[in-house]
């Protein structure tokens, strides 16, 4: 399969992730948004690192490898978001980013 496949799916996910990042108000969906966009990177980075060690230039699992980490520390981050997310709705009983302006005072 060539390469462009995979960058064009990968444009395509992380425009929809960007799109629901700046128009949606739910802090669920956002975090949702924030981790389709991570998944869009790191399927473009796997895909340019095997057409890579197709040409003998860079070993393949160092990218792999990195794109493991960026998914131990998205999922560390889903984690902690949504315990915040969870206290957040205890207080204020919605999941809304604009009643969070209430906890500036």
């Amino acid at each position: 399969m060539p390469v462009q496949y995979y960058i064009f799916l990968s444009i395509a996910l992380f425009c929809i992730g960007v799109m629901g990042v700046l128009m949606r108000r739910n802090a669920i969906i956002i975090f949702m948004c924030i981790e389709l966009m991570l998944n869009a990177v790191n399927l473009l980075m796997v895909a340019f690192s095997k057409m890579w060690a197709d040409a003998g230039r860079v070993d393949a699992s160092s990218a792999q490898l990195f794109v493991f980490f960026i998914m131990v520390v998205a999922a560390a981050e889903v984690a902690i978001g949504l315990a915040i997310i969870t206290m957040v709705y205890r207080n204020t009983h919605s999941v809304d980013i604009n009643i969070l302006n209430r906890l500036k005072n």
